[in-house]
Formats: structure tokens, sequence, C-alpha cells
């Protein structure tokens, strides 16, 4: 599957602006992934680390999840990979299949487009329990830019490592 990375708008409303990011940002992960094995996505970074480019994938799953839908949405819904709520253990994808994360990663970011779409605005607020406050739709879009550019840079020398592959 060829990924699709549109740059964002140089002009545009806020919500638009926000929208457009984000989505660079996921399928900036993608096209870091694109055209690998299995077992190419799950080669770890530096050992002991548990760090991969599929345990990141499956990470931003439940990332996605959880701001989108256990927070903004107020979904009571564990976590994909963890009944704990332990986000460690999706790191961890030594025996993970590469399809099947994809699948839940892709899922968790039509959740979120569903969400963010149907907000009334950015202004919208929710509880976040851990944090013990209410956070905006608007925080919430640019805190998953943070993790998206964050693992982002990761994924870069993740890449790298595995058949010199630099740049998107």
């Amino acid at each position: 599957m060829e990924t699709e990375r549109i740059g964002p708008p140089l002009r545009a409303g806020e919500r638009e602006m926000l929208r457009a990011f984000l989505d660079f940002h996921r399928a900036t992960l993608e096209l870091k992934c694109e055209g690998l094995s299995d077992e190419e996505l799950r080669r770890r970074s530096s050992p002991p680390s548990a760090l991969s480019l599929l345990g990141l994938v499956r990470h931003m799953a439940e990332v996605e999840r959880t701001w989108f839908r256990r927070v903004i949405n107020q979904e009571d819904i564990p976590l994909v990979w963890s009944e704990t709520g332990d986000f460690q253990q999706a790191y961890d994808a030594g025996t993970a299949d590469a399809p099947e994360a994809f699948a839940a990663w892709r899922r968790e970011v039509e959740h979120a487009r569903r969400i963010e779409r149907e907000a009334e605005s950015l202004d919208v607020t929710a509880y976040n329990a851990r944090w013990g406050e209410d956070v905006s739709l608007r925080l919430v879009m640019l805190h998953m830019m943070h993790e998206y550019a964050r693992h982002n840079g990761h994924a870069d020398f993740l890449r790298e490592a595995v058949d010199g592959t630099v740049g998107v």
C-alpha cells in the first residue's frame, strides 16, 4: 500500500490546520514503516529497549484510543494491548503481527477523526482522570501532534538502523 502524505495548508483556519498537521504526522509514521517485513518492523532499536517501529505503531494506536475515545468521548473501554492500562505493553512487539497492529492503529485513527469532526468546537472539554483535570479538544489535537513528532523522530533512527533509509 502506498501511503499518501499531504502537506498541511499554508493558510487555513485553526481547526483545519490542526487536522492537517496531525494527519501529516500520522502519514509520516506510516511512511517510515512502508516496505518493511514483519521481522524488520519488530527489530528493536538497542536492546534491552523493546522500542521498534511496530511497537511505535502499537503505542500510537493506544494513544489515539486514549485521548479521543477514552478522554474526549468518555468511552469506558480498555487499551488495545493492555487490560491493566500499561502503555509499555504496546511497545513490546516481539511477537506482534504487523497487519493486526496497523489495522488497530488505522481503526483508532478513524475513530479519532470521527470524534474530532463531530465535536462542536475545539473548546469541547472532557475530564482526563490521569491528570485529574478537564482538557479541551484543542489540547488533545496539539498533544497528539507532539506525540507523533517525538515518536517520528524515534522512527527516523529505527528505520535507518533497519535498512539505511533516511528522510521521507
